[in-house]
């Protein structure tokens, strides 16, 4: 009854205790070495270009939420790839389903194209 999950649980303690050993033996044979450059707050040794605390630009988050919306576009088209094959009697709705979902798309990225939200000044 329970033969499926201890093979789930035996690789799950396969995996933690890889990572364990992977993390310990890389402590062990490391060889850090504590520098006053390597304290410093970037370990690069490259001198602190400003505050920590300065704002970002809106265009930023504004990038960042476009991104979010187009992935999204990709995440919606392999189930409805997947339902288009296994549903043939319903080829024609779901075509058309998708290139209406498209046509939003292109009308919002052609949008945004044009307000210039792509352009990173």
């Amino acid at each position: 009854m329970y033969e499926p999950y201890i093979i789930v649980l035996l690789l799950l303690v396969f995996v933690a205790g890889n990572a364990g050993l992977i993390l310990g033996l890389s402590h062990v044979l490391s060889a850090y070495r504590r520098t006053p450059v390597k304290i410093e707050p970037y370990e690069s040794g490259m001198p602190v270009l400003g505050s920590a605390r300065e704002r970002f630009s809106v265009r930023f988050y504004l990038v960042a939420m476009l991104f979010i919306l187009f992935d999204i576009e990709t995440v919606f088209m392999v189930p409805w790839a997947v339902a288009f094959k296994t549903l043939p009697g319903m080829a024609g709705v779901l075509l058309i389903e998708m290139l209406v979902f498209m046509a939003i798309l292109a009308v919002g990225y052609v949008y945004i194209w044009k307000r210039g939200a792509l352009q990173w000044d």
